[in-house]
Parts: C-alpha cells; sequence; structure tokens
C-alpha cells in the first residue's frame, strides 16, 4: 500500500506545473548529448573527475580553463523539485589533469607497450596488434582537476516566465564524498545561458536586455572550430557606470580595439529604452583621451574610428560626437581647438595661471612679482575698484599684444571703464603733460595723449605703457605730486596700486613680453569660450567627447587635460553637494600608467588621483587601460570592479593580477596565449572570469 502511494504522490507530483517549469529553467544547463565524465572526489575548492578518452572525443575535447557542469539530475529533465538539494548544478572550470589511484600501473603500462613498437612509424602503442582493447579500454581513464566556482539553482521570481529564477551562488553549500555527480561540457545554448549570467542586482536598475556582443567564448590559443563553443559573450554598458575598468595587455593584442567596443557599447545605450520610463533614452557623457590619435581619426590598422558611432543614429554628427585639439586636423572640420582666448574676460585669470606656470623658474624679481598677479572681479557696486580693475586689464591685455598674442575686434583696446568713466583721469593726463622733468616730458605727454583717447591702438598703449611705468618711477616725473594730492582725496591711498605697477614693469624689460609670450601656443583670437566649460557641457548632454593627444606640444596636452579632467570633477562635485545627482562621465585614460598615480604616488593634489580614488560619488567612471598593471596604485587596484586582460608577457604583471578575483587560474594561458583580442573578463554583474574572443570594433556603414 505503501508503495502505490509513493507512485501516486509521485504521478501528481509530475502534473504540477511548478516542477515542469523548474525543470525548464534549471534544464537547459544539462545536456545529455554533452556527459563527459564522474565526480569521484570533491571538496569545498576543487573536485577531481574521471573522464574517458571515449566521452572526451565524443564532446570534441576538453580544454584548460573550459566550463564544465555537474548535477544529480539526469537531463533531459521532465520535472524538478525547486527546494531539494539536489536541485542545482554545480559550475567548475578545468584546471589541469590529476593522477587516480591507478595512474602509476596505467602509465607503467603506457611505457612497456610503447616500447614495444618504437621505431615503427606505422604503428602506435595504442593499435590493436600492441594493445588488447580491455586493457585499452581501462588505460581511455584519466582524472582532471576542476575549480568549482559556484553553484547554480533556481530561486521563486514572480517577474520570471517560469515563475522560476536562475541563480547562482559563488560557492557550494555543501557536499557529499560518496554520492556521484555527473559532468556535462556545456556548449551552444546553455554555454551561452552560463557565460552571460548576470547578477540582476549589480545592473543599476537597468534591465538585463541592455547588453551588447563583446565577442565569443575562446577557451585557448588551439581555437579548433567545431568545437561548438562560439558562442556570444554580452557586456552590460551598466556595469561601467561609476566603477573603475581596467583594460590591460601588451601593445597591439588588441586593448584599444576593446575600449572602442566598450565606448561603443555605453553609446549605443541611448538607443534603448530605460526600465519604466517609456520612450526616454540613456545618454551617458563619454571622455577619451586619445594620446595616439586613434580614437579621433581614421587609421589603417582599424575598420573604423570611434569618432563616427554617430552614423548609423542617423543624428546630425553635433548632436553625439565632438572632437577637441590643440592644432586642426583636414579631416576633421568640424574639430574644436584646445586654445584659449587670453584677451576674453572669462579667460582672463586662467590664461593668467597658464601663463605663471611656463614662467616658474624665471627667477627676476620682476617676473616672481608678476606671477603675484590676480584678476579677481570687483563687486559691481563698488565704482572705483571697477576703475582700477579695467585698468588694470588693459595693461594687462597691453602686454599680451607686445608679447604677439592676436586679439580680434571685440576686444579692441578702449581707455573707458564699463560705467564710461576714464580710466586715467584728467589730473593725471595733465600731469603727465606738464612734467618738470624738461627731458622725459615729451614721452609724458606722447603716453599722456595716447592714454586720454576713447580708442587708442594696441601699439600706441604698447609705448604709453612704458613710459606710464617711467612717469610713476621717475622722481622727477612730478609724479609723486600728482599722487599726494590723489591720496589726500581718495580712499584707495595711491593711484597706482601695487597689481598695476607689477604689471607696467614688465614694459621695463625687454625679457618681460618674451616670457608672456611662451603662452602663444595656448592663445587663439577666434575663440569665444573656455574649451574645457564647452567639453563639461557636452559631456552633460551625454555626447562623447574625443581629445586627440596626438598632436601640439606634450605639455599642452597634458595640461589641457588636467584642466578639462578638473572641469569634470568639480562640475559633478558641486552638483553633488547641491544634494542633487550628477551625471554620469566615464573618462577613458590610455596609457595610464602615465597619468593614474603609481604605487609610491599618494599625491591628492592631482585630479588624476582625485578622480581615481573619489569619482564614484560624483558618478565619474574611469576606463584606463595600459601593459603595466604592477605601476598602477593598488588602492586603484582593489577597486577596479571591471577586467579586461589579454596577453601580459611577465610575471611581475601576472603576479600583480593573481590577487584579483579568479584571474590567477589564468596566469598561464595570460603569459603565453598572444592571440590578438583573446582576453578574461570579469565585469561587476558577472560572478566569474570567461575567456572571449573580443570582436573586431566596426561602425555600420563605414
Amino acid at each position: 500500500m505503501s508503495e502505490e502511494l509513493d507512485r501516486a504522490m509521485t504521478a501528481v507530483v509530475g502534473e504540477r506545473p511548478a516542477e515542469r517549469a523548474a525543470a525548464a529553467v534549471l534544464g537547459a544547463l544539462l545536456q545529455s548529448g554533452q556527459y563527459v565524465a564522474e565526480v569521484v572526489s570533491i571538496a569545498y575548492e576543487t573536485a577531481k573527475i574521471q573522464i574517458h578518452d571515449y566521452q572526451r572525443r565524443e564532446v570534441g575535447g576538453i580544454p584548460a580553463l573550459s566550463f564544465l557542469v555537474a548535477s544529480r539530475l539526469s537531463p533531459p529533465l521532465a520535472t524538478v523539485a525547486p527546494g531539494e538539494e539536489d536541485s542545482s548544478v554545480i559550475l567548475l572550470r578545468v584546471m589541469d589533469a590529476t593522477e587516480l589511484p591507478n595512474s602509476r600501473e596505467a602509465e607503467g603500462i603506457r611505457v612497456e607497450t610503447a616500447r614495444s613498437v618504437s621505431g615503427e612509424l606505422d604503428r602506435h602503442w595504442d593499435s590493436d596488434s600492441a594493445m588488447d582493447a580491455d586493457t585499452r579500454m581501462l588505460l581511455g581513464y584519466a582524472g582532471v582537476r576542476c575549480r568549482i566556482l559556484g553553484t547554480f539553482f533556481l530561486e521563486a521570481d514572480d517577474h520570471a516566465p517560469e515563475g522560476f529564477a536562475l541563480r547562482f551562488g559563488s560557492d557550494i553549500s555543501n557536499y557529499y564524498p560518496n554520492r556521484g555527480l555527473k559532468v556535462y561540457r556545456p556548449v551552444d545554448d546553455a554555454l551561452e545561458t552560463i557565460v552571460n549570467y548576470v547578477r540582476s542586482a549589480d545592473l543599476m536598475e537597468m534591465p538585463s536586455t541592455m547588453n551588447v556582443p563583446l565577442g565569443a567564448v575562446r577557451y585557448a590559443s588551439t581555437h579548433r572550430t567545431g568545437q561548438r563553443v562560439n558562442v556570444p559573450v554580452r557586456i552590460y554598458p551598466a556595469d561601467l557606470l561609476t566603477q573603475k575598468t581596467a583594460v590591460f595587455g601588451m601593445t597591439r593584442m588588441g586593448k584599444s580595439n576593446t575600449v572602442k567596443i566598450i565606448a561603443q557599447s555605453v553609446y549605443d545605450l541611448r538607443g534603448k529604452e530605460k526600465a519604466g520610463t517609456a520612450g526616454s533614452s540613456l545618454r551617458i557623457g563619454q571622455l577619451v583621451f586619445d594620446p595616439d590619435g586613434e580614437y579621433a581619426n581614421q587609421n589603417v590598422q582599424d575598420a573604423g574610428a570611434l569618432k563616427n558611432v554617430w552614423k548609423p543614429s542617423g543624428r546630425p554628427q553635433g548632436e553625439e560626437v565632438t572632437t577637441y585639439g590643440v592644432v586642426g586636423h583636414p579631416n576633421d572640420p568640424e574639430r574644436k581647438l584646445m586654445r584659449l582666448n587670453f584677451y576674453r574676460d572669462g579667460d582672463l585669470q586662467t590664461g593668467k595661471e597658464i601663463i605663471d606656470d611656463l614662467i616658474s623658474g624665471d627667477g627676476a624679481k620682476y617676473v616672481s612679482n608678476f606671477r603675484d598677479v590676480q584678476f579677481e572681479e570687483p563687486p559691481e557696486d563698488d565704482h572705483s575698484a571697477r576703475v582700477r580693475h579695467d585698468r588694470r586689464v588693459l595693461a594687462y591685455r597691453t602686454l599680451l599684444h607686445k608679447a604677439g598674442f592676436e586679439s580680434s575686434e571685440s576686444f579692441a583696446p578702449h581707455t573707458r571703464s564699463s560705467s564710461g568713466t576714464s580710466l586715467f583721469s584728467t589730473k593725471l593726463i595733465e600731469a603727465m603733460k606738464n612734467s618738470p622733468d624738461d627731458e622725459r616730458r615729451p614721452d609724458y605727454a606722447f603716453s599722456a595723449g595716447v592714454l586720454e583717447k576713447e580708442r587708442p591702438t594696441w601699439p600706441q598703449l604698447e609705448q604709453a605703457m612704458k613710459f606710464l611705468r617711467d612717469f610713476i618711477h621717475d622722481r622727477k616725473s612730478g609724479y609723486q605730486k600728482f599722487n599726494e594730492k590723489y591720496a589726500a582725496s581718495s580712499a584707495t591711498g595711491v593711484w597706482a596700486d601695487d597689481t598695476l605697477v607689477k604689471i607696467l614693469e614688465m614694459f621695463n624689460y625687454q625679457n618681460g613680453s618674451r616670457a608672456v609670450g611662451k603662452a602663444l601656443p595656448y592663445h587663439s583670437g577666434t575663440v569665444s569660450s573656455d574649451f574645457a566649460d564647452d567639453v563639461y557641457k557636452d559631456l552633460v548632454r551625454g555626447k562623447l567627447v574625443v581629445i586627440d593627444q596626438s598632436t601640439g606640444d606634450p605639455q599642452l596636452n597634458q595640461e589641457s587635460a588636467d584642466r578639462i579632467m578638473w572641469k569634470v570633477f568639480q562640475g559633478n562635485q558641486k552638483i553633488f553637494r547641491e544634494g542633487k545627482k550628477p551625471p554620469h562621465v566615464l573618462v577613458y585614460v590610455e596609457e595610464a600608467h602615465n597619468q593614474l598615480p603609481s604605487e609610491r604616488d599618494a599625491d591628492l593634489g592631482s585630479v588624476w588621483v582625485r578622480t581615481a580614488k573619489e569619482g564614484a560619488k560624483f558618478n565619474i567612471g574611469m576606463v584606463y587601460a595600459t601593459q603595466e598593471v604592477s605601476t598602477i596604485q593598488r588602492n586603484i587596484l582593489k577597486n577596479t570592479a571591471n577586467w579586461f586582460i589579454g596577453h601580459l608577457n611577465n610575471t611581475d604583471e601576472t603576479r600583480e593580477l593573481r590577487k584579483y578575483y579568479d584571474f590567477a587560474d589564468f596566469e598561464q594561458s595570460i603569459l603565453r596565449a598572444q592571440d590578438k583580442g583573446f582576453l578574461r573578463v570579469k565585469t561587476l554583474s558577472n560572478p566569474f572570469v570567461v575567456p572571449v574572443q573580443v570582436r573586431r570594433f566596426s561602425v555600420a556603414g563605414e
């Protein structure tokens, strides 16, 4: 009676839709035609499997580092009881051969048999004439050591189509040493499910449909066809936002191609709807620093330029992509120049700081004093301060012109303040014209005549400023008498304040204007805005911005990059402090060993250090690429969430990688396999490393 009841209960259970639904989800990982082995020894970290040559051949081989799955379940699955312990699948990674108890005896037989056919080129030691079938069958068993990566199991989920969702735990919760597990080699759909499994909680509330193809599974450098592992591997651009992403590998091993695919995948998010917001799209600002010009320009080695990713969208380039450079490019007429207009009010202080930096090594006293000059906007309601400020600005702009800085008509000189007041009072003009110094009176009178004009020319002002400087310093000029009367009736004390005197002193030395002229490569008289402001505005609008650093002065390129990064960092920081959500910005740093801090460098004054350490909370992500893993500061490595690892040629670099996730399993493969685009990939939402042959970057229509 009891047996009949059990059979009846089993029949009822078999009819339950839940068990059939569970079988459909979990059964997708187990393929009956892919049976390869038995688990003969297991622990929490490793498993030993026994495999026979026949099964190995039937499934097309067992490459090192390939995925296997082990389970008590036997496919095809009709029903699965989700709550039972055996209703799970263990994910394994093949590491290497291992000995079985009879391995020594089997090796001895092979040695003896091989000796019997030694020298006979037409006969192998496993041929029928050398070894009997029973012996050959018994010796076909071998041991394989596997790493346990974790467990696939089922969890009830009302949002899943089958009512159950596939979950993955990065360990095993229990094992029985005396219970057998069947082992299968996943291919096709089963393998695709495994390599593209993601922890949905890490996708920043974006749907799992927001993924793009990265490439295909590749286990080894010897990548034979017919192994049924050419299944697509996808990445989720959401993994990259606010995170640090490392792209490591030797030169010409596919780093730049990978970076392009990453940038393209993030760009393509704008064509996908955000979860719960119908009709909206995700526009992520991306900033690419391009030291070799391979992202901003077409070249013979690549299938397409990153700057052209906008073409398939059908939208105007100006809405999607902007390129910048310190010099123009004949094939990029829309490129914006990374120059400042040193005459422009908004760039006065920034330009002055660039000059200060370039002349910092000049020890002359007058140059040192000039470096102290600051252009701070005075209060709007302080008329006297405004006049003095405008007077200093006129003297400074005159010095710029003398140094060779071109000026547009919009910055033609004039001697009136914004309120219309003359910058040089009638009493000063009279004092200069009537100087008691007979020898210098013509010079001072000339200067007075220029300064009282409303629209003098720049050459006239250059001479007038030199003579004004002399008038102030000449004890016989009459300036002291004029200044005493001025001080008696003015709250400012003296007519010529220290800042004006320091600027005018530069006119007294031939090297003064030459020193200022060192900043000429940073200037353009046609620019109407600060390029750093323009870059940040483009990023806030969700554009892809490429900074071409392949031409122009290297120091100029570096300083321009620093200015841009400070603008991005401080811009998002300001929004964060206001209690608002900063816009997402993803920064790409090529040759990162030249930009990011080394292990010995903890300079928190560097914008690159600040961004690497603090950028995440301001929604600034970073993708950094280099062939020198060991040069990157360990704190940055420790906080890197996404890894794309190509060929590295020395153990100093792979030794660093061994410390992170399960890259120790791949150390020898990374050292030996020199195949371009063959990467080992670990992303934020994927719980284990997947070996991938990355697809080649291309732009539709090119």
